[in-house]
């Protein structure tokens, strides 16, 4: 295994040491999804505690004994290990994100490190702002709407491998939401927008909010509502963090240079006109003034 050592931008490396580098860190990634995976494992009862609790929340009908009911011999186990390996990837989902941006940051040049670096240090964290919105914020009110929609007519009880994986669909989803930041900033630093056109294009961006928050798992209205409101509070700060941070050094270096070409020093002595009709050139005493007018020639 390829020991893992950090690579330059000018340096030069063959195919061979990029695919063992690759291999190096997708083992390592998975020895420690393995071990979150273990421990989560280990841990599943009060993973499960945490899981159930907007179902209480909510006032959802459960089974005889309060909980979600399993169909099957070995839906008990098999809706375990996957709601294990869903928070094993919640665990070490910053740890999976700097491995692969460690295999690419060789191909960045050093100004695209300084773009890409405060980008991906925001992510972990917007990530984890979405998870605890939908946690606490989003889900129970989904539930509350989805379960008790023409409650008379329906007998519901609630199956848990359906709940678990509704559930993460939606947290996982909203935590992805939640990097508009990040994709907008990007955008602005690398000169392929400005705060002038995200605002004159603001209903467009309104209308694909919605239109995501639509997709999400539970497709009602009451969760895209709910969805759209940090969405579309999001996308404005994201506007003034780009008015502040997000502006392309390019664009920055264009005016500076149109500047300098536009304004001179005022200290400088005024150049000489080159079109001053030979008075001034005649007068400085190094060269010979030209006659006014030639002779004619002999015989003519």
């Amino acid at each position: 295994m390829a020991k893992l050592r950090p690579v330059g931008h000018e340096d030069q490396i063959s195919l061979v040491d990029h695919l063992d580098e690759l291999r190096t860190r997708l083992v390592l990634s998975l020895v420690v999804l393995g071990v979150a995976f273990g421990l989560c494992l280990w841990q599943n009862h009060y993973i499960l505690q945490i899981v159930n609790a907007p179902l209480r929340v909510a006032g959802t009908p459960l089974g005889a004994q309060g909980k979600p009911v399993t169909l099957g011999v070995a839906e008990q186990f098999t809706t375990t290990l996957t709601l294990a390996a869903y928070a094993a990837i919640l665990l070490t989902l910053p740890l999976l994100l700097y491995q692969m941006y460690a295999f690419v940051l060789p191909a960045f040049s050093p100004t695209e490190r300084r773009v890409a670096l405060p980008l991906l240090l925001m992510v972990p964290f917007l990530f984890i702002g979405g998870v605890v919105f939908g946690y606490f914020v989003l889900v129970p009110k989904a539930l509350q709407f989805l379960l008790s929609f023409n409650a008379d007519e329906y007998t519901t009880l609630v199956r848990a491998r359906e709940y678990h994986s509704f559930l993460a669909q939606t947290l996982i989803a909203i935590g992805v939401l939640f990097q508009i930041p990040v994709g907008i900033l990007a955008a602005t630093k690398l000169g392929l927008t400005t705060p002038a056109k995200l605002r004159k294009h603001r209903r467009y961006a309104i209308l694909g909010i919605a239109v995501v928050a639509m997709l999400l798992p539970g497709q009602d209205p009451v969760t895209m509502l709910i969805a759209m409101v940090p969405l579309a509070v999001l996308y404005e700060v994201s506007i003034l963090l780009a008015v502040f941070f997000g502006r392309s050094k390019i664009e920055r270096g264009e005016e500076d240079d149109d500047g300098g070409d536009d304004f001179g020093d005022p200290d400088d002595p005024e150049p000489p006109d080159p079109g001053g009709g030979g008075r001034g050139a005649a007068g400085n005493g190094n060269e010979p003034e030209l006659p006014e007018r030639l002779p004619a020639p002999a015989g003519s």
